[in-house]
């Protein structure tokens, strides 16, 4: 039997953030075996940990359709994961190695965890065909990418919790996720967001600490601040906590475990 958990993950309590399912093997076994257990438990994503000799472990992500390159939330609950079950030490960091390169998750002494992410930069640009209908006819302030996403201002905090995509259309716009933000009405947080993408199976992601990686120094060059709190304003809701540090984002987020459970089909050797 394989273990396996569910973590809700950017939360303090059960059944609000992002749940994730963390997996951890010996060995990785084939690609399309690990995309039918991420199919298989139907959230946003899906970890799979690998331990390494020097203590560390290699980390992949899997969406229902697709392999990722980063995901923050599922690398939140795979520390939480580790820690909980004694497999990593409570008192020090965890290194993962993956797609995006060499992460890791911190310990507080407040019980949330910090993850070291990188920063990715936005470039002002054209709105693509379409983005008008994909965004169910709200209206952009502006329009941005870091190279994969579209980030899209919005007028009011209200205009993104009201929010209705047409799905279909935003998976033909030729990217691989729409983040859509204004700034908060809620002195609590900075800056709220929703985040889109349904070109990877996912049509709303309940909290995306990667999206933050281009969301912070966004509302950084707006707001003139390097410490912020955000909220994801999903069904489901999510709060974070964002430093930035030179070319670096520390992603601040708590995590709870909901269930733990076994694969009870292993992969053919």
């Amino acid at each position: 039997m394989i273990e396996m958990h569910v973590i809700d993950a950017f939360a303090d309590k059960p059944f609000r953030g992002n749940p994730a399912a963390v997996c951890l093997l010996e060995r990785y076994p084939s690609d399309p075996w690990l995309q039918q257990v991420a199919m298989e438990m139907n959230l946003s994503e899906t970890a799979f940990l690998s331990p390494q000799q020097d203590g560390s472990f290699r980390l992949r992500w899997f969406t229902p359709t697709v392999e990722v390159d980063l995901c923050g939330h599922a690398t939140l609950a795979s520390a939480h994961y580790l820690w909980e079950t004694g497999r990593a030490d409570r008192k020090q960091p965890v290194t993962f190695h993956t797609l995006s390169g060499q992460l890791t998750a911190s310990p507080s002494e407040d019980g949330w965890i910090r993850l070291d992410f990188p920063v990715e930069r936005i470039t002002e640009t054209d709105a693509p065909d379409r983005l008008a209908d994909a965004l169910g006819g709200a209206v952009p302030r502006f329009v941005g990418t870091n190279g994969l996403d579209l980030l899209i201002e919005l007028n009011s905090e209200e205009a993104v919790r009201v929010l209705k995509p047409n799905f279909a259309i935003m998976a033909e716009l030729g990217v691989r996720g729409v983040l859509v933000t204004a700034r908060s009405q809620d002195e609590r947080y900075d800056f709220a967001s929703r985040c889109f993408f349904p070109a990877l199976g996912i049509d709303e992601d309940p909290v995306t600490g990667s999206a933050h990686c281009a969301l912070a120094p966004y509302w950084r060059d707006k707001l003139g601040k390097d410490r912020m709190t955000a909220i994801q304003s999903s069904a489901r809701t999510g709060v974070l906590r964002l430093a930035l540090v030179d070319d670096r984002l520390h992603i601040h987020g708590q995590a709870v475990t909901l269930l733990k459970g076994s694969l009870l089909h292993l992969p053919a050797e």
